[in-house]
């Protein structure tokens, strides 16, 4: 009689009705007997017991057998194995360690002994069936064992179960079960989806508990397996719930679906930011503090939303380069961000040059329409001095750019002006001569430094923004010279009859008559002409002569 066969022989003599009454010592009571004084008291038998439960469990559990051993290792999970004194030993054989064994009552297991934690008993418990499982988490649960503690115990079984979150690990990895309960085959994909639908439910409900990475491998999982609507939208809520701790390699979900043919599945992306934004609302931290003087009382670095802004920001610029991406479907997960979220907008300027750079063919109108989403004003100098000299962006963009961009400098200049006047001013009130040996003292040269550093910092300022401002008046006039030809061909096409007018035809009855001027100007051609006729018949004369 062993922990493997005990659970059967007990349903065998239950069946036989091998009772006391039959003959004393029957085998109801000594496997009775042998489960009470055995196998509930070790963990190892416990679970050997409970996994041999699966081809008999109705029987089992209308004997109660299942519930004992459930709870012997709901309980044996909740304590320190320490406390107890059991040499915890996986599946395969105790392990030897000659001069370190761990000792029993004065004498040696072969067990080594070794430090445990919360997480000592992910391996055992996985080898159980669904069912069964999910009865031994229940029970732990009813106990009070910590939210983490059952998170980590269903990451650690999905793993084993569902091969999509094991991407990195070999086939034999994901199989490998412990030595007494070894996969022979991997799950169907219809045993697969159950599995998953009944992991979602098991999972809690609460944000920060369950792992961004876990949460986005089973959606990638439940859309590849085609799982439930409501189990998706399950899994896209709880990660909505921490978006701000998700990376960008978490949300680049490759798109399954065959009736959209982007790469990426951009519409899962943007109902997870919906959802994120609906919590962040509700909880009251999506508009930031203000101070009586009107200053944000949180850095905007720190803010969830902003961090999410930030991850959305770099999620467009790994999917501009899609040429199949609609525009208005990338404008409007640009545009689902709220304004405050961004403190710069470079990062959005950079994902609408990509996106513009991968579209070469959009109208003028689609291009305005897109760099709607940026907001000029949040741009860096850096990025306002990349979009002054991109041609992808429309004429009008470029203009807004520039006009900023030199309120930028002004400002700077201004601020620099201001310090180094408070420099000169702190200087003047010492009200004494100074000396040349204070002149060279340690504070002195390095105010002259800053001062020199802030000076040569001004001359580029004001030569950046006279370049700015000779590129502005430079597009002013291109811009007024094309108009200007644009009235002209107008006025040279109506000449030719094209503008609108009737055509005019030349007549000698319509013609105009000679006035005297005219007349007066063919006698001076003739009178002009007759000397020097002539000069060349008195040549000709000279030349028969001789």
């Amino acid at each position: 009689m062993t922990s493997s066969n005990v659970v059967h022989l007990r349903c065998a003599a239950d069946y036989l009705e091998m009772t006391e009454e039959i003959a004393e010592g029957n085998l109801i009571a000594q496997t009775e007997s042998f489960l009470t004084q055995t196998v509930l008291k070790s963990w190892k038998d416990s679970i050997k017991a409970l996994h041999t439960c699966d081809n008999v469990i109705d029987i089992a559990e209308k004997l109660q057998v299942v519930k004992r051993c459930i709870d012997s290792v709901a309980t044996k999970s909740c304590t320190d194995p320490d406390l107890f004194g059991w040499p915890v030993v996986q599946y395969g054989g105790p392990m030897q360690s000659p001069g370190g064994s761990f000792l029993w009552n004065g004498i040696s297991t072969g067990a080594r002994p070794r430090n445990s934690s919360s997480d000592w008993w992910y391996d055992d418990v996985s080898c159980l069936s669904l069912p069964l499982y999910k009865k031994v988490i229940s029970a732990m649960e009813y106990r009070g064992i910590d939210q983490d503690i059952i998170v980590g115990s269903l990451n650690h079984y999905a793993k084993r179960r569902l091969p999509g979150l094991n991407r990195r690990k070999s086939i034999s990895d994901v199989s490998s079960c412990l030595s007494m309960t070894t996969l022979t085959a991997m799950p169907s994909e219809e045993e697969q989806k159950y599995l998953l639908e009944e992991i979602d439910r098991l999972l809690p409900f609460q944000r920060g508990v369950t792992s961004c990475k876990l949460l986005f491998g089973l959606l990638r999982t439940s859309i590849f397996l085609k799982a439930s609507s409501s189990c998706v939208s399950n899994l896209e809520r709880r990660i909505g719930l921490q978006l701000d701790k998700a990376t960008l390699e978490d949300i680049l979900i490759p798109n399954m679906s065959e009736s959209v043919e982007t790469l990426y599945d951009v519409d899962c992306i943007h109902r997870i930011l919906d959802h994120f934004l609906t919590m962040d609302q509700e909880t009251g931290g999506a508009s930031p503090g203000l101070g009586d003087d009107g200053q944000i009382l949180a850095s905007p670095s720190l803010m969830p939303v902003t961090m999410v802004a930030k991850l959305i920001d770099g999620y467009l610029a790994e999917v501009a380069p899609d040429v199949n991406l609609k525009l208005q479907k990338f404008r409007s997960l640009a545009a689902a961000i709220p304004d405050y979220a961004r403190p710069i907008d470079d990062g959005l300027y950079r994902a609408v040059d990509i996106y513009l750079k991968a579209h070469p063919h959009l109208p003028e109108s689609e291009k305005e329409e897109l760099c709607r989403v940026m907001d000029c004003q949040k741009l860096s100098l850096e990025a306002c001095t990349h979009a002054a000299q991109n041609e992808r962006l429309p004429l009008r963009v470029i203009v807004q750019v520039l006009f900023f961009e030199q309120l930028q400098l002004r400002s700077s200049i201004a601020e620099c002006l201001m310090i180094s006047e408070n420099l000169e001013g702190g200087s003047r009130q010492l009200g004494l001569p100074i000396s040349a040996e204070q002149h060279r003292g340690v504070g002195w040269p390095l105010a002259t430094r800053e001062n020199q550093a802030l000076r040569e910092g001004m001359d580029g300022m004001k030569q950046r923004v006279a370049e700015l401002e000779k590129e502005c008046s430079t597009m002013r006039e291109e811009i007024e010279r094309l108009g200007r030809s644009r009235n002209a061909s107008k006025s040279w096409l109506s000449s030719l009859g094209l503008g609108g007018t009737k055509p005019q035809i030349c007549s000698t009855k319509d013609a105009a008559p000679t006035t005297a001027s005219d007349d007066n100007k063919l006698a001076v051609v003739k009178a002009d002409a007759t000397p020097r006729l002539k000069l060349s018949r008195h040549k000709k004369n000279l030349s028969i002569d001789a």
